[in-house]
């Protein structure tokens, strides 16, 4: 079975940390670019992190840079993001899928897709 399963979200404070994985089975986890795309509520789809396969390069969202880093440990087939000094407009929905930069920022589109973890910051 093809599966990427995303946690560590929860309730946090303003200006606290959260750190989030994603575990992939049933592909080839080393074989794919991989990406944190967020919903905030009431908002569309935002790209917030990639990290691409091979030579483990990095893209960042403005908003996130300087906060947020992202991992991936091949041997446990994880994706991870960490998250510090978080603010109140990093709340949402945290998916992780596969791909790179030009993928589609929907389910629909191209790509494996986890179902996501609720991250709430709030004071």
């Amino acid at each position: 079975e093809v599966q990427l399963v995303e946690s560590g979200g929860g309730l946090v404070q303003p200006g606290g940390s959260l750190r989030l994985s994603c575990v992939a089975s049933g592909f080839a986890f080393s074989s794919y670019d991989m990406r944190w795309v967020r919903q905030a509520p009431g908002k569309g789809l935002e790209r917030v992190s990639i990290i691409y396969r091979g030579d483990y390069s990095t893209y960042y969202a403005d908003s996130v840079k300087g906060r947020f880093t992202i991992s991936r440990d091949r041997a446990a087939n994880t994706l991870y993001l960490q998250m510090n000094h978080l603010k109140t407009e990093d709340t949402g929905v945290y998916y992780c899928a596969t791909g790179g930069y030009y993928s589609a920022l929907y389910p629909g589109g191209s790509g494996i897709w986890g179902q996501g973890t609720q991250v709430t910051v709030s004071s």
